[in-house]
């Protein structure tokens, strides 16, 4: 018999890390090739690991809720062979602890000789992502200062935000008076100026009680906490404003009816006005590229792609963004066929983590929970988010030839929420005008 190493897989760019929530087969289980061995947790979506052999687990190298770095050995498996069978011919190869960690922009560069070896951290139980070691080397911090500052992650784990924020405080002067560790050693303890954080799993909590003796008290799940994180996030780091339009929507809606049956035939897709709104925001992107943007610092980013997200919903009830990518060089069935397929797929706890990432632009549809407007927060670190409202029948005043006349109109409300920083009034205010333009002039002789 043979022992198979199976590595955890890159799930996408910029994922170094995973946490394991859930063992699908245990020790002992016999399985076969594709079949599904644990589920995964990224900080966008979850993912399952299938096995690249058959044979049967013997040992599992991580517990549920334990995080794990791309390209750690997480199980092995007993296959039939005469040697030993390491995980080389998986798609991925291993990041191991001991490579050098890609720079950290913003950040000086040291000598070799600076950047902190592995055995620099043994001395300390805690654990240290590579992102974090090697930021900590090219600041000179030690571990025994690491091991004081508070983390914000799973079990009080330290990550990049924690430590960059330390950083800036300490450069600052903005350190609190040293807390002793132990009865020999003291190194400062800072408190960080992040956003709320939930309690890490594990760490005591004060005793709750219910002061009606009916109140339920429900944890927040894991995409929850990140979900509160990044909105607190985005309105402490954007100022927030929303411009709003009414549109006249009746060409598009009496188009979408007329075409939908034969579309749904020839094509075997449905289609939503999703699309048709898609399609509406990538060309007022074009008209205007300043929305489709981001900050670093002082510095004004132009993107040159238009990836527009578009806000789904999960089994959850949860909300997560698909990115459809470079959405204006796709026609209205590459449209329709990319949002059915992504949004299919969240339903289904299916997306891929690369596919969470990279948006420009985001689009929510709030009209499909009935409501006739929103006030979106931006889904950081784009500048806009796009809400959609529910399509309703008004009365509505229509100029005419012979004069003004009262008709009956589908009429919608678009409101779109802007980073003030880089968007001004005048801007944003006529980029959703625009769109509302493209949506009101909808040709209903059109074909697709």
């Amino acid at each position: 018999m043979a022992q198979y190493e199976l590595l955890l897989p890159k799930m996408g760019e910029s994922v170094a890390e995973a946490t394991v929530i859930k063992w699908v087969k245990q020790p002992g289980d016999t399985i076969d090739l594709d079949d599904t061995i644990l589920e995964i947790a990224t900080d966008k979506v979850d993912s399952e690991v299938p096995s690249p052999v058959a044979g049967k687990l013997v040992k599992q190298l991580f517990q549920e809720n334990d995080v794990a770095q791309v390209g750690d050995v997480i199980a092995i498996i007993e296959t039939e062979g005469t040697s030993e069978s390491k995980a080389e011919d998986q798609a991925t190869a291993p990041a191991t602890p001991e490579e050098k960690p890609a720079p950290i922009p913003g950040i000086a560069q040291l000598p070799v000789e600076n950047v902190t070896a592995p055995a620099n951290f043994s001395a300390s139980d805690r654990f240290y992502s590579p992102l974090v070691k090697s930021i900590a080397s090219q600041e000179n911090i030690p571990v025994s200062e690491l091991d004081a500052i508070k983390g914000s992650g799973a079990d009080g784990r330290l990550n990049k935000d924690d430590l960059l924020n330390y950083i800036a405080n300490k450069n600052g002067g903005s350190q609190v008076p040293p807390s002793p560790v132990s009865a020999s050693t003291s190194v400062p303890v800072v408190e960080m100026p992040s956003p709320p954080k939930v309690d890490p799993p594990g760490a005591s909590k004060p005793s709750t009680t219910s002061v009606s003796g009916g109140d339920e008290i429900i944890e927040m799940d894991r995409m929850r906490k990140l979900i509160a994180d990044h909105m607190v996030m985005s309105k402490t780091t954007s100022p927030h404003v929303t411009s709003f339009v009414e549109a006249d929507v009746t060409n598009m809606v009496l188009w979408r009816n007329k075409v939908k049956n034969a579309f749904e035939k020839r094509e075997n897709e449905k289609i939503t006005f999703t699309p048709i709104f898609i399609e509406a925001v990538a060309k007022a992107i074009k008209d205007f590229p300043m929305i489709n943007v981001s900050v670093n610092g002082t510095q004004i980013i132009k993107k040159r792609d238009i990836n527009i997200g578009m806000a789904a919903a999960l089994p959850s009830g949860n909300l997560i963004v698909p990115v459809i990518r470079n959405a204006d060089q796709l026609n209205l069935v590459g449209l329709t066929k990319a949002v059915n397929d992504l949004a299919l797929r969240a339903k289904n706890s299916k997306l891929k983590p690369d596919e969470t990432q990279g948006g420009t632009f985001t689009l929510t549809n709030v009209g499909s929970f009935g409501n006739v407007m929103g006030t979106p927060i931006i889904n950081q670190p784009q500048v806009a988010i796009l809400a959609v409202g529910a399509i309703k029948k008004k009365p509505a005043v229509l100029e005419t030839a012979h004069g003004d006349v009262i008709a009956i109109r589908h009429m919608m409300f678009l409101s779109l929420s802007y980073d003030h920083r880089v968007v001004d009034g005048s801007l944003g205010g006529m980029f959703v005008r625009r769109v509302a333009d493209y949506l009101e002039n909808w040709d209903f002789n059109r074909e697709i």
